[in-house]
């Protein structure tokens, strides 16, 4: 049981330093070639953020721990928005563009609503499934460029040369695919110890780990006055998350989805019509709203114990 423990805060260090390399070599890398930073921002750092969350649901899939697949990304989903936003809301108000309140948000809970169906009619998510789940990325992917379009960022110069990048997204990729294979080997053992379901551990344990790079993120950004963007990159995590993560697994082997889920997956959606209602009328989320968000976590996390 020691031993486990030990072996998930291995994990989870791993992961949360590969993907922080990742990151840094794919900044750089894109930079060297002038892509914007609002591009990077959009596209690499928000991915890079969900790494570990990628490889675990892939590691935990392909073993046939379906439990951890989709209890990971659900409850990832969940406390990015009620843990993440609303800690970095007692800090300081965040923040939110127009673009992320009407369009965003609104799209992560269709994402949401999508898996929920897919989920609840078959009891799994197939390959044709994943099929619409990564056309849906795929579009808004293709929106993310749209909007980097609409913006003039000044390029930044990298902090490495093109070797330097290659070698950090190497490590980067090499040091999240060890860790989420410690993290799922080492949760599923404590699972196994404590008695309890694959699906309370990747609600809980797991999806805590992998978020803790959208955690110290947002956090320190708040910290810093730069809250702005924490939002907007949750809400892009998340889409990432169900829609790359769940629909790409699914194109490997079918995953199947827990009737419990279909609670969790509830949780998920109210969570973001949480967000949307708190930040509708000021385009903003205060230390009121923050606090409340804080609180529904603990309702959750109650109801499940």
């Amino acid at each position: 049981m020691i031993y486990s423990l030990i072996v998930l805060t291995a994990g989870f260090f791993v992961l949360v330093k590969g993907a922080d390399w990742f990151v840094d070599g794919a900044s750089s890398l894109a930079s060297i070639f002038h892509v914007s930073q609002l591009v990077i921002g959009l596209t690499i750092c928000a991915m890079g953020t969900s790494l570990p969350e990628a490889a675990v649901s892939l590691v935990a899939g392909l073993n046939g721990n379906s439990g951890i697949t989709i209890g990971n990304v659900v409850g990832s989903n969940i406390l990015n928005i009620l843990i993440v936003l609303g800690m970095s809301a007692l800090i300081t108000k965040i923040k939110i563009e127009k673009s992320t309140l009407f369009i965003e948000i609104p799209y992560m809970l269709l994402s949401s609503l999508v898996l929920l169906v897919m989920g609840k009619s078959q009891q799994v998510v197939s390959f044709q499934e994943g099929l619409i789940l990564i056309g849906m990325f795929i579009i808004y992917l293709l929106y993310l460029f749209w909007l980097s379009q609409k913006e003039s960022e000044e390029e930044v110069s990298s902090q490495y040369s093109f070797i330097g990048c290659v070698l950090l997204i190497g490590l980067g990729i090499f040091f999240v695919m060890i860790g989420s294979q410690l993290v799922v080997k080492a949760a599923t053992q404590i699972a196994y110890w404590l008695h309890f379901s694959q699906r309370f551990i990747g609600l809980t344990i797991v999806a805590f780990g992998t978020s803790l790079p959208e955690l110290v993120t947002s956090v320190t950004a708040a910290k810093r006055g730069n809250a702005g963007i924490a939002i907007g990159n949750i809400v892009g995590s998340n889409i990432f998350n169900i829609l790359f993560i769940a629909g790409g697994v699914s194109l490997i082997c079918p995953v199947p989805f827990e009737s419990k889920f279909i609670i969790d997956m509830f949780v998920a959606i109210g969570s973001g019509c949480l967000l949307w209602l708190l930040t509708i009328y000021r385009h903003e989320l205060n230390r009121i709203g923050g606090l409340l968000m804080l609180l529904s976590y603990v309702v959750y996390l109650i109801y499940l114990c």
